[in-house]
């Protein structure tokens, strides 16, 4: 087995229309290597967002940003550090975790009301760490299935129809 490495992930997509937030675990190495949200190819997170908001993967990564923040979306992740031996969330080294300051984040935008977890990991680390801290911020909170192609339990169609939820209960959202 290899030996862990120390990662960071990236800083919060998010301006000041931010209504729902989008929070993955951490990025995998395609992502570091691109310094790009979700740039493994094969992960399906953009096609799915580019079918329900139109920031596809077709369009570059900047104006993939500005259609997610146009249309209030704010994307993150819930580790900012941690120890992991490859890009599976499986490799994290759990006592390595250090998460992102999102008192500090809800804080500066207070719009946000629904968080949606890009899969297991994002949700049981947020859970962990994250919601002790934060007190009664009047948040609602949904996993979704994970868009990474390790997850490969569900079809694309499937995984689009459950991602559907953020444009449904958040009206405004989605409007391509």
């Amino acid at each position: 087995m290899s030996l862990a490495s120390q990662i960071q992930g990236f800083p919060p997509v998010a301006d000041s229309r931010a209504r729902i937030l989008i929070l993955g675990s951490m990025p995998g190495e395609p992502s570091l290597r691109a310094g790009q949200y979700y740039a493994n190819e094969r992960n399906a997170f953009w096609r799915i967002i580019g079918d329900l908001i139109g920031a596809g993967p077709a369009l570059p990564y900047a104006q993939r940003l500005e259609k997610l923040q146009a249309a209030g979306v704010a994307l993150w992740d819930v580790i900012f550090t941690c120890e992991r031996y490859g890009s599976l969330d499986s490799d994290i080294v759990n006592s390595s975790v250090c998460v992102n300051d999102f008192p500090a984040f809800f804080a500066a935008h207070p719009s946000i009301r629904n968080v949606y977890f890009n899969g297991g990991t994002a949700e049981a680390s947020f859970r962990r760490h994250v919601l002790p801290g934060l007190g009664g911020k009047g948040l609602h909170f949904a996993r979704l299935p994970s868009t990474s192609p390790a997850h490969a339990a569900r079809s694309y169609p499937e995984k689009l129809a459950a991602w559907s939820v953020i444009t449904k209960q958040n009206p405004g959202i989605g409007s391509v």
